[in-house]
């Protein structure tokens, strides 16, 4: 299980020392929201710009946003390495993915709660990622939907891209992960359970195990 530290959930005044307290981590995600497409406002490019120098980890992009096809060259640009767009958005799904694969990067999508997991079905083939998304997007510190995990089962049994990756964001902590394992789950992502630790590094190790 590889884990994904969310810096949302992280002390904004100090991005920089907050990054350097993950490192034992697999990669980090990076939650940029809009205020449009979820009602609330994070972070954009240039706040990832100036932490890639903090971190040698890969950087998730989640672009939780109503039309990321117009800001796929200015993440890529600063430094993602995994660019994750929601198949809820305004742009066209085909042509968000091949522009983000020009640009070199692996590409992932994400579905909301209330998103079935049959309309990412057609584009499972070309897509390294799967973000599932198990509370609403938009904010930190949600109840964890368990439900949601049983999209994993339905993915893995559609598709033939045996490299395919499935993450869940939401809700993690030290008992929602119980249940995770229980699903094929690749990666998971947690924000508060991490940087609300007194030692967010061995939080890490915890929820691996």
């Amino acid at each position: 299980m590889k884990i994904s530290p969310s810096m949302l959930a992280c002390d904004f005044s100090k991005m920089g020392k907050e990054i350097e307290k993950i490192k034992n981590a697999d990669m980090v995600h990076m939650d940029v929201m809009d205020g449009n497409f979820v009602p609330n406002i994070s972070f954009g490019a240039d706040i990832i710009k100036s932490l890639r120098s903090k971190s040698s980890l890969p950087f998730d992009v989640h672009l939780m946003i109503s039309n990321p096809i117009k800001y796929i060259e200015s993440f890529a640009d600063v430094g993602a390495d995994i660019i994750t767009f929601h198949i809820e958005s305004d742009s066209d799904v085909m042509h968000t993915i091949e522009k983000i694969k020009n640009k070199g990067k692996k590409v992932g999508i994400s579905l909301k709660p209330n998103t079935p997991a049959k309309v990412i079905f057609p584009y499972l083939e070309y897509i390294d990622l799967v973000l599932i998304m198990t509370v609403e997007p938009g904010f930190g510190g949600q109840k964890f939907m368990c439900e949601q995990l049983k999209k994993s089962l339905l993915i893995k049994e559609f598709t033939d891209n045996t490299k395919l990756l499935i993450e869940v964001d939401g809700g993690i902590n030290l008992d929602t992960i119980n249940e995770v394992k229980n699903y094929p789950i690749d990666i998971c992502v947690s924000g508060t359970c991490i940087f609300n630790s007194s030692t967010p590094s061995e939080t890490i190790d915890k929820l691996r195990l």
